[in-house]
C-alpha cells in the first residue's frame, strides 16, 4: 500500500504544478490585457510591438482566465449568492460537461478552476474530460461567511439555534434554481455533477448525501464538521440505502482529513484551538463514518448503498490548510 501512495505522490505533484503553472501562465495575459486598458486610458499608450503591456509602475487588478460571476438572490432562502463559473474551452462531449459544484466558492472556485484547466489542457495525454467548475460563494465577498455558511450548511434539526439549520432550503436552491442557470450556460452531463465541501461546507455535503442522494453522483466531504449538534448528521444516515436505490446511478463518496485535525503538530505545544479540535474527534469522527459506509457499500452487503466510499487522511494537513488538497484529490476522484 505505501509503495503504490509512493508512486501516486508524482503524479499528484505534477497534477498541482500544473495548476500552478497556469497561475503564472494564464493570470499574465489577463493582468497585462487589463494595464493596457488602464494605460490606454491614463493617455499612456504601450510601446508599438507590445500591445497590452503595462507601462512602467501602474498596478491594476488582476484577473481569472476562462471565469465569469454573478450575485443571484434565492427565492428559497431570500439570500444573495455570488456564482463563479468556469465552462471548458473544449466542444462538449455528446452527454454533456461532467460539472463539479464547490460550496464557499469565493475561497475555492480560482484553485479549482485552475486545477480544471490542467485537466483541459492534459486531456489528450490522460483521457479525463474537463468539467465545469461553480463556486458557490456569498455576495459579501468574503472568502468564507461565517453567519451565512452556518445557516446554510447546517441541517433542519432540534439542536439548530434560529440561526442555522437552513441546509434544505440551501439546496432547493441548488437543486431548482443554480442549476438550470448552469445548464443554460453550458450542456451539462446530468449523469457527472459532483458536490464539493469543506468543513461546514463537508457537513452540508454529507446531508445532501444522506437525504437527497439523486442530487449528485459523486459527493466529497473535506474535514466535515460531523461532531455539529452533537453528531446529529450520523443519525440521517439510515435509509440511506433505500434513498440511493432509487437513484438513476448510485453515487460515490470521497472523505477527506487533515491528518493534523485532531493532534499537535510536530514541535507544537498544545493550544486551546487544538485541544478543542481533539476533543471533535475530526480524524476518528471522518474515519470511523468511511469504515461505516464502505461496509454498507461492500458487494456482499446486499444492497449497496454507495457504488465507492474512499477515505483520505492528509498528511501535514490541518483543518484549514486540508482544503486545498482536498479539492485536487476531490477533482481526480470524481474524474477516474
Amino acid at each position: 500500500m505505501k509503495n503504490a501512495q509512493a508512486k501516486k505522490a508524482p503524479a499528484r505533484r505534477r497534477w498541482l504544478g500544473g495548476a500552478a503553472a497556469l497561475v503564472a501562465a494564464g493570470l499574465a495575459p489577463a493582468l497585462a490585457s487589463a494595464a493596457g486598458d488602464a494605460a490606454d486610458k491614463a493617455g499612456d499608450k504601450p510601446a508599438a510591438g507590445n500591445a497590452g503591456a503595462a507601462a512602467d509602475g501602474v498596478w491594476v487588478q488582476a484577473a481569472l482566465p476562462q471565469a465569469q460571476q454573478t450575485d443571484l438572490r434565492s427565492r428559497h432562502t431570500g439570500q444573495h449568492y455570488r456564482i463563479f463559473i468556469s465552462i471548458p474551452d473544449t466542444p462538449a462531449p455528446a452527454a454533456g460537461h461532467p460539472v463539479i459544484y464547490a460550496l464557499d466558492g469565493n475561497a475555492s472556485f480560482p484553485s479549482l478552476a485552475l486545477m480544471a484547466r490542467t485537466v483541459a489542457r492534459r486531456s489528450k495525454v490522460t483521457g479525463r474530460t474537463a468539467p465545469v467548475v461553480v463556486g458557490i460563494g456569498y455576495a459579501s465577498g468574503e472568502d468564507y461567511d461565517g453567519v451565512a455558511r452556518s445557516r446554510d450548511y447546517t441541517p433542519p434539526s432540534s439542536k439548530a439555534s434560529d440561526k442555522e439549520g437552513g441546509a434544505d432550503r440551501f439546496l432547493d436552491f441548488i437543486e431548482q434554481e443554480l442549476k438550470p442557470q448552469i445548464a443554460s450556460l453550458a450542456k451539462i452531463d446530468p449523469q457527472r455533477q459532483a458536490l464539493f465541501g469543506h468543513s461546514y461546507g463537508g457537513l452540508f455535503t454529507l446531508h445532501a448525501l444522506f437525504t437527497r442522494p439523486s442530487a449528485f453522483q459523486t459527493f466529497i466531504a473535506a474535514s466535515p464538521s460531523i461532531w455539529w449538534g452533537e453528531r446529529f448528521i450520523l443519525s440521517e444516515q439510515a435509509g440511506l440505502a433505500a434513498r440511493a436505490a432509487a437513484a438513476t446511478r448510485k453515487p460515490q463518496l470521497l472523505l477527506t482529513v487533515g491528518e493534523l485535525e485532531q493532534a499537535v503538530a510536530p514541535g507544537k505545544q498544545l493550544s486551546e484551538r487544538s485541544a478543542m479540535l481533539m476533543e471533535k474527534r475530526m480524524v476518528d469522527a471522518a474515519r470511523d463514518l468511511a469504515a461505516d459506509l464502505q461496509k454498507q457499500s461492500a458487494p456482499d452487503a446486499g444492497k449497496a448503498a454507495l457504488t465507492r466510499v474512499r477515505f483520505l487522511a492528509l498528511a501535514g494537513e490541518d483543518h484549514g490548510s486540508a482544503l486545498f488538497p482536498a479539492l485536487s484529490r476531490g477533482l481526480e476522484f470524481f474524474l477516474e
